[in-house]
């Protein structure tokens, strides 16, 4: 299962991509499926369907998640 860090900000870690993931066990970090995709939801992509790895300018970071302390 891959996994992506939040930092990159790509649609895998925002609050608005609706393809299946869960948060990863290092903090920061998101799982997903190899093939995995899902909808934009209400952002500028809206109603497309996007890879985890697919990124733009309004990412906002997935609720799911908890960044490393520092």
């Amino acid at each position: 299962m891959p996994v992506q860090p939040a930092d990159r900000k790509r649609c895998v870690s925002c609050k608005r991509w609706g393809g299946a993931r869960k948060p990863g066990v290092n903090p920061g970090e998101v799982e997903y499926e190899d093939d995995a995709r899902g909808p934009c939801n209400e952002g500028p992509w809206h109603g497309t369907l996007r890879s985890p790895r697919n990124a733009c300018g309004q990412w906002v970071m997935w609720a799911e998640l908890k960044l490393p302390e520092d």
